[in-house]
């Protein structure tokens, strides 16, 4: 396999620091969950709501934050039943809890679906309305609350986004809803909380955090900011994802590869804010939706077949990257797939060839496509499926 850059983070030195990223306070460090409390005063917050998925209960993750936010004085209420892909009646459920409560606080803690669902009680609750009212972007008029986002994965970048994705119910679509107040105002990366996640959810996390900042290097609407966020984010990650998936406990630099890859994966996520994404993520929806493949997974399938249908246009961005251009990027993804051990075609799935064609037109509707770099028709995205069948 052709190794992947070395360059460590050019972000503040040491083991604990906080800075701002987008906007974002961004606290690292191993054991900064101990602040959140601390965090949740400095919006005077008096009761929170905790949003997470219930198998955090088990790590202990959960407990942690409770004992927290107990120990600033700070009252919690927790909505633990968070499950992948939130939809919108489970934002409304949340919705519903959290107002009973009387909360002044959210917290999402987990990965990308704990932290969405945050975000989407946060629109209900201060806004009204249901989740599809909010589909798009700054739909929202009335003030949100102040939140806090405590990543445990490492891929998904909510934590850096204003933007929530919620499954609608009904269709099962991803909806992106997106506001300037729906951002977390405080994020605590804390390296320790990526521990105890599965080997293969993390390689599904990794998977899509790195596309993230693959896709964000070359949309049409890239900047310089999205790019230098986008590179230093590949850095990272590109360099870290094999070491994040041993689960040797004593292994000497586990803390600091885990850090690492959280640190890139915020990076690419604050990316995403700046440029959005691409026809990967755009193919990689209806896997889910229609097929209830892992997010991740799909994202590992359907990217080395976009890469190549946009190096035609994009060679040059992919180059900032991988010097051997956008095949030799595509064949070092298929590369980090195998040794994550995730599947690498489409039939490995419940899909038949005649699925593709349906499965297109849901991707041609899907709006990260309208970012990539060449545009697509339903028959490009339908030649995609094939290539990844």
């Amino acid at each position: 396999m052709a190794s992947a850059p070395q360059t460590r983070s050019a972000l503040p030195d040491g083991d604990r620091w906080q800075t701002e990223i987008g906007g974002i306070a961004v606290r690292f460090g191993a054991g900064r969950l101990a602040e959140l409390g601390e965090a949740a005063r400095a919006f005077g917050a008096t009761r929170a709501l905790l949003v997470a998925d219930g198998a955090l209960r088990a790590a202990r993750h959960i407990d942690r934050a409770e004992a927290a936010l107990t120990a600033a004085g700070v009252e919690y209420a927790a909505f633990d039943g968070v499950v992948p892909n939130p939809s919108s009646e489970l934002v409304r459920t949340a919705a519903d809890f959290a107002a009973e409560h009387h909360v002044d606080l959210i917290v999402g803690i987990g990965g990308g679906s704990a932290m969405d669902c945050a975000k989407g009680v946060n629109f209900l609750l201060t806004n009204g309305g249901e989740m599809e009212d909010y589909w798009g972007y700054g739909h929202a008029t009335r003030p949100m609350l102040p939140s806090i986002g405590v990543p445990t994965t490492a891929g998904t970048g909510s934590d850096a986004q204003s933007y929530t994705l919620i499954t609608q119910s009904v269709t099962g679509r991803k909806m992106a809803c997106g506001a300037p107040g729906a951002a977390f105002r405080t994020v605590i990366l804390d390296p320790e909380l990526t521990f105890s996640v599965p080997r293969e959810s993390a390689a599904a996390a990794g998977i899509d955090a790195i596309s993230h900042a693959v896709e964000s290097l070359v949309t049409r609407t890239r900047n310089d900011t999205s790019s230098g966020l986008a590179r230093e984010a590949w850095t990272l990650l590109a360099a870290n994802f094999e070491a994040s998936l041993d689960e040797r406990e004593d292994r000497p630099d586990r803390l600091r590869v885990h850090g690492d890859m959280l640190i890139g994966a915020h990076l690419a996520g604050a990316a995403i804010e700046a440029s959005m994404l691409g026809a990967a993520h755009a193919g990689a929806n209806p896997l889910t939706a229609r097929h209830d493949i892992i997010h991740g997974v799909a994202i590992g399938l359907m990217l080395p077949s976009v890469i190549r249908f946009n190096g035609e246009v994009a060679d040059a961005h992919y180059r900032e990257i991988w010097p051997d251009g956008p095949e030799g990027l595509a064949r070092h993804i298929e590369e980090l797939r195998q040794l994550a051990g995730l599947p690498g075609r489409l039939r490995e799935f419940d899909l038949s060839l005649e699925s593709l064609p349906e499965l297109a037109e849901l991707a041609s509707q899907e709006w990260t496509g309208e970012h990539n770099p060449r545009p697509l028709r339903k028959q490009d995205y339908l030649e995609l499926y094939e290539a990844a069948f």
